[in-house]
């Protein structure tokens, strides 16, 4: 498998069902459900899940699969985040700049790397692989409408921000057979940290905010493979 020429990310034909999502950004269902029944690929919607919106092929099943690639993942704040934010603040020294955007899409980046690593490898015995192979699934992520609320940038005045939310984003996120590049699911979920807890921002904080969004989406996968894999242990083979 050529991790470095992936299938490219349809993230134009995203645009028409995400940009909805950024009056909520929250996974609860709306009135008008943005998400059409079919992708333009052929998969299909699927109903009563706990992510906000599922695509599978006809037929998809994870039974086959006992390892996984988890290719780079793409980062991308949302649309005119560094000015809307750059607006509220009093100084140029307390500005975000695209340096500092860049940093945080590269951490973010390689977090969602090692919390999918440990929840599905160290936690859910799918070893992590860099090779295609008949019984590996391929994991290509995307992190996208990325808002930071507070971004640490190390500003020389030292003050402090409260938040009772680090900031939100939506996990772009296709499943693909390595061994055909098919590609066989989708899943589209936004998230915001909501931990209830006001407190004093800083790149802790922020980093402990976004792992606790990337563990529940590793785990959902998690659960699901294993799921899938405990059932095919349990059914009897059939006789010849």
């Amino acid at each position: 498998m050529n991790t470095s020429n992936p299938p490219s990310h349809p993230l134009a034909w995203t645009a028409i069902v995400v940009a909805s999502l950024l009056l909520t950004h929250a996974p609860a269902a709306s009135a008008a459900d943005p998400f059409p029944p079919v992708s333009p690929e052929g998969l299909v919607l699927q109903k009563d899940t706990t992510l906000r919106a599922v695509y599978l092929k006809p037929g998809f099943t994870l039974a086959p699969y006992k390892r996984v690639a988890i290719l780079d993942c793409f980062v991308q704040f949302a649309d005119n985040f560094q000015r809307d934010y750059n607006a509220d603040q009093p100084g140029l020294a307390r500005q975000i700049t695209t340096q500092d955007m860049t940093k945080i899409t590269t951490a973010l980046a390689a977090e969602f790397k090692q919390v999918f690593t440990q929840e599905l490898q160290a936690k859910g015995g799918y070893p992590v692989v860099d090779f295609a192979a008949t019984d590996v699934l391929v994991v290509r992520p995307a992190l996208i409408n990325l808002v930071v609320t507070a971004p640490d940038l190390m500003t020389p005045d030292m003050s402090a921000t409260v938040v009772a939310s680090a900031g939100q984003m939506t996990l772009y996120l296709e499943l693909y057979d390595s061994a055909t590049n098919t590609l066989l699911a989708r899943v589209i979920d936004p998230e915001a940290d909501n931990s209830g807890l006001a407190e004093v921002a800083s790149s802790v904080t922020n980093k402990a905010a976004a792992d606790r969004i990337l563990r529940r989406w590793a785990d959902i996968l998690r659960k699901h493979l294993g799921a899938v894999q405990a059932l095919v242990a349990a059914t009897p083979p059939t006789a010849g």
